[in-house]
């Protein structure tokens, strides 16, 4: 009994955690959206895109509204956005995706945590040219009728590819991605069809796929998983099969 609850809790704990790291990343990007585009929604497509992510989470409408606000205010932190470049333990490159209001408390932290999971930061360049920046889209199957249709309607918009997928919280969805110069185009598409989007992000997609044995794809994502627990860390991409 007393490992079943220790199992329950640990369970809660870790959803807890995962919600709230949800809701801080889409609080930075409302600021950033806010800042760039100002507090209207429908002349902001990126703050549309944010507000639809915020939505796909579950986080509570009045958080965001709040969130809309203080990004209002002459004294909220302007945050910039940072990708860094490095490797994980077995030559696994690594992007790490960053919002952060000290870029030097950034750099910092990141490379103490590459070092103690057998890393190392790189230099720009180093890795990002083993990715293609792209747009993704994660769509409720419920909001697609006709996945063939919808494909042959979205090419002309600039689709490269639909797959399936899942979200954070494990649910099925389909992915739809296209080149990050057409990331606009497509969002405007899927509007016009009704269809909103679960999620819609920047994805850096890996040109090739490192396979590893269990133990040592682990370190990785153990990695990985400490990258992503920092504050200023908003996504890491890597390409571990």
């Amino acid at each position: 009994m007393g490992r079943m609850f220790e199992k329950r809790k640990h369970t809660m704990f870790a959803r807890y955690d995962r919600m709230a790291k949800q809701f801080a990343r889409i609080g930075k990007d409302i600021v950033i959206a806010v800042k760039a585009g100002g507090p209207d929604p429908d002349m902001n497509p990126q703050l549309r895109r944010v507000m639809q992510n915020a939505k796909g989470v579950n986080m509570p409408k009045d958080k965001v509204d709040a969130a809309v606000k203080r990004a209002m205010g002459k004294d909220t932190a302007s945050y910039d956005e940072v990708l860094y470049e490095g490797y994980g333990p077995h030559g696994v490159p690594l992007l790490v995706a960053a919002a952060t209001d000290n870029v030097n408390r950034t750099v910092a932290n990141l490379r103490a945590v590459l070092s103690r999971g057998g890393g190392n930061l790189g230099t720009a360049g180093s890795v990002a040219f083993q990715f293609a920046k792209m747009g993704s889209f994660s769509l409720d199957p419920a909001d697609v009728p006709d996945r063939d249709e919808l494909e042959l309607e979205l090419i002309d918009e600039g689709l490269e590819e639909l797959d399936e997928g899942t979200t954070e919280d494990g649910r099925d969805v389909l992915v739809a991605r296209c080149a990050f110069s057409d990331f606009g185009q497509m969002q405007r598409a899927l509007e016009t069809r009704g269809i909103e989007p679960v999620a819609s992000e920047v994805e850096y997609v890996p040109s090739t796929t490192t396979d590893l044995g269990d133990d040592q794809a682990d370190a990785v994502l153990e990695l990985v998983a400490r990258l992503e627990a920092d504050e200023d860390v908003q996504q890491v991409f890597h390409n571990l099969a």
